[in-house]
């Protein structure tokens, strides 16, 4: 084991021993916030550092039996325990090196699902609509939810664009790859001549956002300012400085409330408003940013970009990023996807553990 894998290991142990002292702690009820974080980053770690100790204690194991071995009653004894904790010292590392690979923050989440056609006419809407039954029979296998969110259906079947979100954990981390150009190869039902036609669909796959449950307003960004109301409201509204003007200074929003009586009910009323305002702000520039995300995803759906290739008339499905092919089309179709999705998760994999291992 590399001295940089250990000294990580050796690390996790003692944060784990601060975690248990910290969740033992009384105070620590009265922070609900904070017992809910640390207790997550306790079962994080827990199952590694037990997979260490595991290690650590194999290799004391493999040192007895080696010591053993220079008695020649134990000798055969010894050389088999030391064979089998060798073969048991791979597998933990390679499980430990596993654990240890950067977490994708956005892996348990829910997903948003949208396929659309891309070069090919009829043929290609009538594929995206082939595509999102896949998906969806997937989903329905792993006891995920989906909801369709909008969809354009073409004049032949099938869809020009159907968005849809899938609920189940997990699902963005076995349908991340899924992103790019899928290629279909087959005739068309409104082919007459016989002749296999090239289409294309795009997908993308996008992880559902953070809600924002709430807007945190540093007050040094507000500037408050208190007027006498203006209008019909009665004697005493139009009599004391009871209106409020909120300006938020980073974002120019200003927010006035002249309705209620008070000047404490208006400025409740006026930071409610400017905070919807700045959510409001805040998921268009976020919605800005996943459009953008989606550009990259998709690629321009022409033939030649694919990640894909569905041929029908030889039944085989092949990945080109893993060099994989399978002839089970049918299956696939089917929403059997679960060797695919694992593939590519293997393989992503590996290239975390190459690059891991280059550090």
């Amino acid at each position: 084991m590399k001295n940089s894998m250990s000294t990580r290991l050796t690390q996790l142990g003692v944060r784990l021993e601060e975690l248990n002292h910290l969740l033992s702690s009384e105070t620590i009820t009265t922070d609900l916030d904070k017992f809910r974080k640390l207790s997550r980053e306790h079962a994080e770690i827990q199952p590694i550092v037990e997979l260490y100790n595991s290690y650590q204690q194999t290799e004391g194991d493999v040192q007895t039996a080696r010591e053993m071995s220079a008695d020649p009653e134990m000798r055969e004894f010894a050389e088999a325990e030391i064979q089998a904790g060798k073969e048991k010292l791979v597998q933990v590392e390679a499980e430990l090196q596993k654990q240890l690979l950067p977490k994708d923050p956005n892996d348990e989440r829910n997903i948003f699902l949208e396929v659309r056609a891309g070069t090919g006419g009829d043929e290609s809407s009538l594929f995206a609509g082939n595509l999102f039954r896949m998906y969806s029979r997937y989903a329905e296998r792993q006891r995920w939810q989906v909801e369709i969110i909008s969809q354009s259906p073409s004049d032949v079947g099938g869809f020009k664009e159907i968005i849809a979100k899938i609920i189940g954990q997990g699902a963005y981390s076995r349908l991340k790859f899924e992103s790019g150009a899928h290629r279909v190869q087959r005739v068309p039902v409104t082919e007459t001549q016989g002749r296999v036609h090239t289409s294309t669909c795009t997908v993308a796959v996008i992880p559902e956002a953070d809600e924002i449950s709430e807007v945190k307003l540093n007050p040094a960004d507000l500037r408050i300012d208190t007027f006498r109301a203006s209008g019909a409201g009665g004697q005493h509204i139009n009599k004391t400085d009871s209106a409020v003007r909120i300006t938020h200074l980073p974002t120019g929003i200003v927010v006035e409330c002249q309705d209620g009586r008070s000047q404490h009910k208006n400025k409740a009323q006026a930071m409610s408003v400017l905070s919807a305002r700045i959510y409001d702000k805040q998921m268009s520039a976020h919605q800005s940013e996943q459009a953008a995300e989606r550009k990259s995803l998709v690629g321009t759906g022409e033939r030649s970009e694919r990640i894909r290739t569905y041929n029908f008339p030889q039944g085989r499905v092949t990945d080109h990023r893993i060099n994989l092919t399978l002839y089970k089309m049918d299956q696939i179709m089917d929403g059997e996807l679960g060797e695919i999705c694992s593939a590519l998760m293997s393989e992503h994999q590996a290239d975390q553990l190459a690059a891991m291992m280059a550090e």
